[in-house]
């Protein structure tokens, strides 16, 4: 069900870049959210039954990178964060998100756990916390600073060329850039919660 959240704003996205019907816009936040829901759910469901599998362990991941990552980087499209530069970092950080999943799969096994065998903490920022920013794109939206009203909070800045080029970079890019690295640090520990 995180999954089909994931992709379910992923279309209502698509639907609203189409149409510029706020509604699918507002359906489209609110699916990641949901998504986190089922997120807990299903770990909790897991334990609870006692059961765990490989399989699981990757489709939650690919999951979490739908919902995660790719839904929260068109979701700043949507809004406004539609430069070159801009396309570039929210490419950045669904790889950074990517890279994060999969090296977590691939080193779980290494982190410290405590007693129930659950691990003491997240190697780097853990990808739902992407989340962070979504909430961050409802207020904006709540607020009407997005493209075709108020525009982005910030502004853009012009590293190259002329403005309204190539060189154009929104400043919450810039943040959106350090939250990439922080989910991909290997010196970065969250602890679980």
């Amino acid at each position: 069900m995180n999954g089909v959240c994931g992709s379910l704003s992923v279309f209502m996205s698509a639907k609203y870049l189409l149409t510029n019907d706020v509604d699918y816009l507002w359906s489209a936040l609110i699916l990641p959210v949901a998504g986190l829901m089922f997120d807990f759910m299903d770990g909790k469901i897991a334990r609870w039954r006692g059961e765990s599998s490989m399989l699981g362990q990757e489709l939650d991941s690919l999951a979490d990178l739908i919902s995660f990552g790719v839904a929260p980087a068109l979701l700043a499209f949507d809004v406004g964060l539609r430069t070159y530069l801009d396309t570039v970092v929210l490419t950045g950080f669904i790889c950074c998100g990517l890279a994060r999943l999969a090296r977590f799969n691939a080193t779980v096994a290494l982190v410290p756990k405590d007693i129930k065998g659950k691990a003491q903490y997240f190697e780097g920022l853990p990808i739902p916390s992407s989340l962070g920013f979504v909430s961050v794109l409802m207020y904006w939206t709540k607020q009407d600073w997005i493209e075709g009203k108020a525009g982005i909070p910030g502004g853009t800045i012009t590293l190259w060329g002329r403005q309204g080029g190539d060189g154009d970079l929104h400043l919450v890019s810039i943040v959106l850039a350090f939250w990439a690295a922080a989910m991909v640090s290997k010196t970065l520990r969250v602890p679980k919660i």
